[in-house]
């Protein structure tokens, strides 16, 4: 059951240079015209950019796993090697990670691999719908553990780090290697309502994580462990990452990846990264760089603004931005991976879930809360999933907007007012649609740009093979 990661196609290939395009175009205008500077920062300047894209979803997995430790579990927080449980849906004052969904309850735990391999547990959920996806710390997924794949009895899976050798022990249903030391555990359970919160908690706070050496012997994990002194857990990952200075992000980076090391594909990358002075495992001190070197990584980190307009530039259809073939599994294709990073770190695997985000209207014009907007589905563009499905609304930065009716998405389960033909209107606005049709709306912020997302769940196959897409946004009539 170990897991492999799949390479990208030459279509996907074709479409990362495609991205990759303005950011050279622009080193090229300045070699030609910066002159002195072009000569001898230009260069450095480029690979600081192509770094800094490249180190970001690593730096932003980290500081993500600095703001979920906590001293005992609660909210998603917890020590190392121990699941957070959430007993709640997320509201508008949750900032843990952006573009949370409102269909599951989460369950995440940061697994440590350094010194054994840890056995996962889990219970039997009875049929519910459930995944937990594995990432490894360049925020790819190695491995999916659910319904889908692993069905819903109660299993044990063993998760091993790169450099470990050793026999499986009996009671073990599966084995996944990580690539990395560290691994993200990120847990989705269906609730569909809050009277099924209290028993999809029980559940998840079934889910165990036992040292090797400790399996098949009773295990209580550490009661309270404490969390080093001076991390900032309040502030948004995100947040931190813009207020960074070049010294600190790439230190930061360099020192994790000695313990999270590059795929064989990423050798080309290494060596531009040698030619900075960042090496994996080695201080990397900008003060100490030459200053040529050093002012082109400060200049990098602009880079920054450049994933923020490469993800609203993705392939659109009706102002639905297209989830690449190869989500959560970038290979290569550094720029789709540090954009999912920065506006929706935890995003899983196609055949888990699926995310079509729209920031447009089906006209291509930016969403904007001084319009009212119609999202009609027919009754046979309906979102066809194996689970459930939701559309929800964020705020620019990819957080809830706050609203007086507390209502930041629509679901499947929700009372919803079909049409008579089977249909499905769909009202984004800030204002009521009035009492007759308040059961479909989804209230905007009171002004300034907002942006969607659809989650489909255990997406039927016309979903993954493009056969079907979700309707545009359309201007009220």
């Amino acid at each position: 059951m170990t897991s492999t990661i799949p390479s990208n196609t030459p279509d996907q290939s074709s479409r990362r240079r495609r991205r990759w395009k303005p950011i050279l175009v622009a080193a090229l205008v300045l070699v030609i015209g910066g002159g002195w500077w072009a000569l001898r920062e230009g260069r450095p300047w480029l690979h600081g950019v192509q770094a800094y894209i490249f180190g970001f979803p690593m730096v932003v997995m980290d500081l993500t796993r600095e703001a979920s430790l906590a001293e005992t579990p609660g909210e998603i927080t917890a020590p190392m090697n121990q699941f957070g449980v959430m007993s709640k849906y997320p509201d508008a004052s949750f900032r843990a990670v952006p573009r949370t969904g409102l269909d599951t309850l989460f369950a995440c735990a940061w697994a440590d691999l350094e010194k054994e391999p840890l056995v996962l547990s889990v219970p039997d959920t009875g049929g519910r719908y459930y995944v937990l996806a594995l990432f490894y710390f360049w925020s790819n997924v190695f491995a999916s553990i659910g319904k889908r794949t692993t069905g819903t009895g109660a299993k044990h899976f063993l998760i091993a780090g790169p450099g470990w050798q050793g026999a499986t022990p009996g009671g073990v249903d599966g084995v996944y290697r990580s690539p990395t030391r560290i691994v993200w555990v990120n847990g989705q359970m269906q609730a569909d309502g809050p009277p099924e919160c209290l028993a999809v908690m029980a559940l998840q706070k079934q889910y165990k994580l036992t040292p090797l050496s400790a399996w098949a012997q009773p295990y209580t994990p550490p009661v309270r462990v404490p969390v080093p002194a001076g991390l900032d857990t309040k502030t948004p990952p995100v947040q931190r990452i813009q207020k960074m200075e070049a010294g600190e992000f790439f230190g930061r980076f360099a020192r994790l990846m000695k313990d999270n090391p590059l795929a064989a594909a990423d050798a080309p990358t290494l060596k531009k990264l040698a030619r900075l002075g960042i090496e994996p495992g080695k201080d990397f001190d900008i003060k100490q760089a030459d200053p040529h070197i050093a002012r082109a990584l400060h200049r990098s980190m602009l880079a920054f603004k450049l994933l923020e307009k490469g993800v609203k530039k993705l392939t659109t259809k009706d102002g639905w931005i297209v989830i690449p073939q190869n989500f959560a599994n970038y290979g290569t294709d550094y720029l789709t991976r540090a954009g999912i990073a920065m506006i929706g770190l935890g995003g899983i695997q196609r055949p888990d879930v699926v995310y079509p985000t729209a920031f447009l209207d089906m006209h291509d014009k930016p969403l904007d809360a001084g319009k009212s907007y119609l999202l009609h589905f027919e009754k046979s563009q309906l979102p066809p999933t194996q689970a459930t499905w939701s559309v929800a609304m964020y705020d620019p930065a990819g957080y809830y907007v706050p609203n007086a009716i507390n209502r930041f998405a629509l679901s499947a389960w929700m009372p919803l007012k079909y049409n008579t033909d089977g249909s499905l209107d769909i009202y984004l606005q800030t204002d009521s649609p009035g009492a007759d049709q308040e059961a479909n709306w989804l209230p905007a912020p009171k002004q300034g740009p907002f942006n969607l997302t659809i989650r489909v769940y255990w997406p039927k196959p016309e979903v993954l093979n493009g056969t079907w897409n979700p309707p545009g946004v359309r201007i009220a009539p």
